[in-house]
């Protein structure tokens, strides 16, 4: 499982419909948005630890202005979005291999269970729309990324 932590301090996911329109499917203000690629023997063990890892980051600033401050300390709530190519490999050739991201099914059920774990936690978590095209637009607070694999 990776996942790509940014904090923002706010982000929407667009799902593109035919004819050129979007409709939104989660937007937040201050918080992270969570890119996430599941592969082939990620479980529940794997998604509860990354999902106590991501609620328990200190990453948010104090009155100092120092990363002392988790999640839950600002109020804050996680867009979470799907994305294989988290698993793109690109070491031959020009285009990326994805043969390391887990199937579409298995990851589906991945994602669901992985959002339910976050919500389960006590935090408010905005979504995209698996296997999606989506636009997701944010503004990264710092910039702080993190990079996350389990």
């Amino acid at each position: 499982m990776r996942v790509l932590v940014q904090r923002v301090s706010r982000a929407e996911v667009r799902v593109r419909e035919a004819g050129g329109t979007a409709r939104i499917t989660g937007r937040i203000g201050a918080g992270m948005v969570l890119l996430i690629g599941f592969t082939h023997d990620d479980d529940d063990s794997r998604l509860s630890w990354m999902a106590d890892k991501v609620i328990g980051l200190r990453i948010f600033g104090d009155s100092e202005g120092k990363m002392n401050l988790a999640l839950e300390d600002i109020r804050g709530a996680l867009l979470v979005v799907s994305q294989f190519t988290l698993y793109g490999n690109a070491e031959k050739g020009r285009r990326p291999s994805f043969i390391d991201a887990a199937r579409p099914d298995a990851a589906e059920r991945l994602y669901e269970r992985f959002i339910g774990m976050l919500a389960e936690r006590g935090v408010r978590v905005e979504r995209g729309e698996f296997g999606a095209m989506m636009d997701v637009e944010l503004v990264n607070d710092g910039p702080v990324t993190l990079w996350l694999e389990r």
